[in-house]
């Protein structure tokens, strides 16, 4: 399959463009217009240069060091220390798929020509997207501030034929990468070190990936939930769309319309219509509020993140109309250590949102089932332990959901004296997403056998066709067996994106 071209332009990046960077291999092509762009602001620099006027990390040192003049002769060994000085990362190394959207945002920001790089360098990162030659950036070493500088530092390295590059589960040196694409060693001009690792694109891309993992948490634990009503013989009349409209939240309206499409039809519902029952718990009858808030902010999250990936994060920044260079602070990454933290409230509060579904399902008092799911409870303990999981998880998710954007703490001998902590707010999101994906695949399970129990009577027939897609994996629990193998096959389904569709039109951000 032929791999997605975007086209880099005046045209904003849309995150159909992001998807396909995370999905797989991308080609980018770069407009004429936006390399003139780029064009004007390298000789702009060079101008300025030519006037003996400082510009701060080009003729001067950096942070605590900008007083410091740098002769004429050491410009190109200035950009060098940096980058290598710069390269202090450590722990294991991001995944491909987050270093592909790293490279696309870092592309698109150099691209708007107020970066003062030459466009050959700009091809040359284009080339490594390109080529799928992704550079091994360690996870650990940012905190958000003057922008990603470690990470962005060990991608920068592999410009200059060092580092490393991933290489499936291993990694090989920059310099053998460059050698076998053909591509010659970078030598960098002055400011193009800086404009290298200034930026938010390491901490937007976690983030960014965070987002599209939560997605699938959305969707299985809509479909998981809706499951676990009729599981139960739960009420629909909650998701009724009037009473949606009165409070007029989208996220509440949107979700409420998913789980009424996924119960429509259900034949279990329909036999208890009359029943004595008069509510349900909130874990059962809140999910629009719930879900639909965690909704609104996903999408809150997305808009501040998109813009994120077309902004220009680099410093000083170079107006090459009016000769000026300005230095500034756009490489503070608050906006996307804002987005990461509450995008952690919304991931969290999905899985508890299940696990309280899940523990309900496993009391008979409640829900009129077998105890802990199991025909012959005593013998067999059935979904106790499993419940006992999805509860140390969600309790987990309880500490990873705590704020790091209130956790600054000064660099640089206090001249970064405030930072965002982005990318450790950013870095957390996988953990958070695969607790919560590991509580959902257990209600899943859970809600699959509450309405096996149920049989002869029908559910929904979308719900009938997931059922089935679990029950080709997992069989129906009749006695005790080894509830990790199950989790995994579960897991796996979630994973291959069985259930995405559910959400459709969800996330059209």
């Amino acid at each position: 399959m032929p791999a997605t071209t975007i086209k880099i332009s005046s045209r904003p990046l849309t995150f159909r463009d992001l998807r396909a960077a995370y999905a797989g291999p991308v080609t980018v092509e770069l407009a004429r217009s936006e390399r003139a762009r780029v064009d004007r602001s390298a000789k702009a620099v060079a101008d300025i240069l030519e006037e003996g006027n400082p510009i701060y990390g080009v003729n001067t040192g950096f942070g605590k060091l900008a007083q410091t003049r740098i002769a004429d002769e050491d410009l190109t060994d200035l950009q060098l220390n940096l980058i290598r000085s710069h390269a202090a990362g450590t722990g294991a190394p991001l995944a491909g798929p987050i270093v592909r959207l790293i490279l696309l945002l870092k592309i698109k920001s150099l691209s708007r020509g107020h970066s003062g790089i030459r466009a050959a360098t700009l091809d040359m990162l284009i080339a490594l997207l390109n080529g799928d030659i992704l550079p091994a950036i360690p996870r650990q070493g940012s905190v958000g501030a003057s922008g990603d500088l470690a990470p962005l530092a060990h991608m920068s390295l592999v410009l200059l034929g060092e580092g490393k590059v991933l290489n499936g589960t291993t990694s090989t040196s920059g310099k053998a990468a460059l050698r076998k694409a053909g591509l010659k060693a970078l030598v960098p001009a002055p400011k193009e070190g800086l404009a290298l690792l200034n930026g938010t694109q390491v901490s937007t891309a976690i983030t960014i990936a965070g987002l599209f993992e939560a997605e699938r948490n959305m969707s299985t634990a809509l479909l998981s939930g809706a499951m676990s009503i009729d599981a139960i013989l739960g009420s629909d009349t909650p998701f009724d769309a009037r009473i949606q409209e009165l409070r007029g939240h989208a996220g509440q309206v949107d979700t409420a319309g998913v789980i009424r499409g996924l119960l429509k039809g259900s034949r279990i519902r329909a036999s208890h219509v009359d029943c004595e029952r008069v509510q349900d718990p909130y874990s059962f009858r809140c999910q629009p509020q719930v879900m639909g808030a965690c909704l609104d902010v996903m999408r809150d999250c997305a808009a501040k993140l998109l813009i994120e990936s077309n902004a220009v994060t680099d410093n000083p920044l170079v107006f090459a109309d009016a000769g000026d260079v300005l230095s500034g602070g756009n490489f503070h990454a608050q906006p996307v250590a804002f987005a990461a933290d509450t995008l952690a409230l919304a991931i969290a509060e999905i899985g508890s949102l299940s696990e309280r579904r899940m523990a309900a399902m496993i009391d008979s008092q409640i829900s009129e089932l077998p105890p802990f799911l199991t025909s012959d409870p005593g013998r067999n303990s059935g979904f106790m332990l499993a419940q006992v999981t999805a509860a140390a998880l969600a309790s987990e998710n309880k500490a990873l959901a705590h704020p790091r954007s209130t956790d600054s703490l000064p660099t640089s001998a206090n001249q970064e004296d405030h930072v965002s902590m982005a990318t450790n707010a950013a870095l957390r999101l996988a953990d958070l997403n695969r607790n919560t994906r590991v509580i959902v695949a257990i209600e899943l399970l859970g809600a699959a056998q509450g309405i096996d129990f149920r049989s002869p009577l029908k559910t929904s027939a979308k719900l009938a066709k997931a059922h089935a897609q679990v029950r080709r994996r997992v069989a129906r629990w009749d006695r005790d067996r080894v509830f990790g193998d199950d989790l995994e096959r579960a897991m796996a389904l979630i994973d291959e994106g069985t259930f995405d569709t559910v959400g459709a039109g969800l996330f059209a951000y």
